[in-house]
């Protein structure tokens, strides 16, 4: 199953990382989709509630999602678990989890980040048998677009806060690296950014590159 993730707050033709998620969708060409749009369903943030049933199930073990409902004390508890429950069964019922995730403010989304918080439950990911990671088989696909330029050995690259979050987030997870594809098109805004000459160019080969790289992940 394709576990398909937007994050842009842009909803609109606009928005690059929504125009080559849609891309990888189509190329794929598969009908187990399941597509969640977190500007216009936005994960709840997390509240006291999750935290205090969160440390309950680290303290006996880090149990399996099936059995935390036996460890809930409290009805805010229970909503809590009520809203994480479903995001947790959809990623790990997932083969391919494709997220689209532009650069707000150097780094990720708040959309986004509400959701990785949810779906970071203690425990929840680990098999508690092994204690090996259950996304460890799951191919994770990171669509980026920055308005900017940062790449490798760029002036702005100390500041790709995004990049290298996602990286560290999904290989502690246990995602190994060769599962991981972090996608980048870069200087989408350039109509709007004061720019040299030839600026429009490397946007469109960034464009360019981004979509060839996704459609052959797609078709893979």
């Amino acid at each position: 199953m394709l576990l398909h993730i937007d994050s842009s707050a842009d909803t609109t033709a606009d928005s690059v990382t929504r125009q080559l998620t849609g891309a990888f969708v189509r190329t794929r060409g598969r009908a187990d989709h399941r597509h969640r749009d977190l500007s216009a369903e936005p994960v709840p943030p997390i509240t006291a509630a999750y935290t205090s049933l969160g440390r309950r199930v680290e303290r006996e073990g880090f149990v399996p999602p099936a059995k935390v409902p036996a460890l809930i004390e409290s009805a805010a508890e229970q909503r809590e678990w009520e809203l994480t429950h479903p995001y947790l069964t959809e990623l790990l019922d997932a083969d391919t989890l494709l997220l689209g995730v532009p650069m707000y403010n150097l780094s990720v989304p708040a959309t986004l980040k509400a959701w990785i918080d949810r779906v970071t439950f203690p425990g929840a990911l680990t098999d508690p048998d092994t204690g090996e990671s259950l996304l460890r088989h799951t191919r994770v696909v990171v669509v980026m677009a920055r308005g900017g330029g940062y790449g490798p050995g760029t002036p702005r690259e100390r500041l790709d806060f995004q990049t290298p979050y996602l990286r560290a987030y999904f290989g502690n997870l246990g995602v190994p690296p060769e599962n991981l594809h972090l996608v980048a098109a870069e200087l989408t805004r350039v109509d709007v950014m004061p720019r040299p000459a030839g600026m429009e160019d490397l946007a469109a080969a960034s464009l360019a590159r981004a979509r060839a790289t996704l459609t052959a992940l797609a078709a893979g």
